[in-house]
């Protein structure tokens, strides 16, 4: 059985102000941390068995994710203590794993309801060294591009470019040989998208890609954390984790965990534990645990832990810190 580890150390730096309070993969989307969402996603494929690839704010996930077992998974943890890139990342946090099977690797910026069993199952039939999950786009020109042969075998990872030989793009999940990733050197910065992977191509090793077209986001900045929370309450992209949770409410329109709440709530707006809302109207928006508004009208907002709101307040494309201070982020 397939083991994963999952790469949530970065800083992310593109979604400040969101994470000067807790890292990217514990910012709550359709009110579960990120990580959650990867979690269920890595359970339905199967896996039982994952390493949280921690450094930035490390000390966070412990308290909430422990062992596992609360989500039928025993979870191991790995911290950097200085970046390592991907690649170094991943190989520090092998030392946790515990066989000589398949490893899947996740990133921590990527909401995806692909078939991960299925890149999995070809990974394991083609017996390949790596096998990526590449998606098509639109327009790759924001992206380096990854061909493939007619047989699905990666052939090169090309930076951006005016204009792109191909429209399927590295996706961000990949399942490892584990000899491919004893190869990584120990203890360096290594990035695998620019280094191991082309050195595989290159050493004729056999690298496959998964092409499917399924529900894909890059949830890196303010507006696309946005996007993937309503996206997950709507029914846009898979949601299994909300399914172990009793909701005090949970429709198409809205989730939440807090039952004290009254007014209008649309747009696929995620409600936190613990908040009290009197009268408020809530479109688009995240608030987060503990907060406390009355005749608020919120719209496309993320309102951070425990901020108290000025009765009548008007937030819109916003942020809201713990103390309640408002800044404009969404445009």
């Amino acid at each position: 059985m397939a083991e994963g580890i999952l790469l949530v150390g970065g800083f992310g730096t593109r979604l400040r102000p969101l994470t000067n309070h807790r890292p990217k993969p514990m910012l709550p989307i359709a009110s579960l941390p990120v990580t959650e969402h990867q979690l269920a996603m890595a359970r339905r494929a199967g896996i039982r068995r994952i390493v949280l690839a921690t450094s930035y704010l490390s000390e966070v996930f412990i308290p909430y994710f422990g062992d596992g077992s609360k989500w039928g998974m025993e979870i191991k943890y790995a911290v950097e203590k200085e970046p390592l890139g991907t690649g170094g990342a991943i190989r520090n946090a092998a030392k946790e794993l515990s066989g000589d099977q398949q490893v899947v690797i996740f990133n921590g910026d990527v909401l995806s309801s692909h078939n991960l069993k299925g890149q999995i199952d070809l990974h394991v039939n083609s017996e390949a060294d790596v096998t990526l999950h590449l998606t098509p786009v639109e327009d790759a020109r924001a992206y380096g591009c990854v061909p493939t042969d007619a047989e699905g075998r990666v052939t090169a990872f090309l930076e951006k470019m005016e204009n792109p030989i191909t429209n399927t793009i590295n996706a961000g999940c990949y399942v490892f040989d584990k000899a491919v990733i004893d190869s990584i050197p120990e203890n360096e910065v290594v990035s695998v998208e620019r280094q191991t992977f082309p050195q595989l191509i290159e050493a004729n090793k056999k690298v496959m890609g998964f092409i499917e077209k399924a529900y894909w986001l890059d949830i890196g900045t303010p507006n696309a954390l946005m996007k993937g929370s309503r996206d997950l309450v709507t029914g846009i992209a898979d949601a299994d984790a909300l399914d172990k949770y009793k909701f005090a409410h949970r429709d198409l329109n809205y989730v939440s965990l807090s039952e004290n709440i009254s007014g209008n709530f649309s747009n696929g707006s995620a409600i936190g534990a613990h908040c009290v809302l009197a009268d408020c109207n809530v479109d688009g928006s995240i608030i987060s645990d503990g907060v406390e508004a009355t005749g608020c009208t919120i719209t496309n907002s993320f309102i951070e832990i425990g901020a108290q709101l000025p009765a009548n307040s008007v937030i819109t494309n916003s942020f809201v810190d713990p103390d309640g201070e408002i800044s404009p982020l969404f445009t």
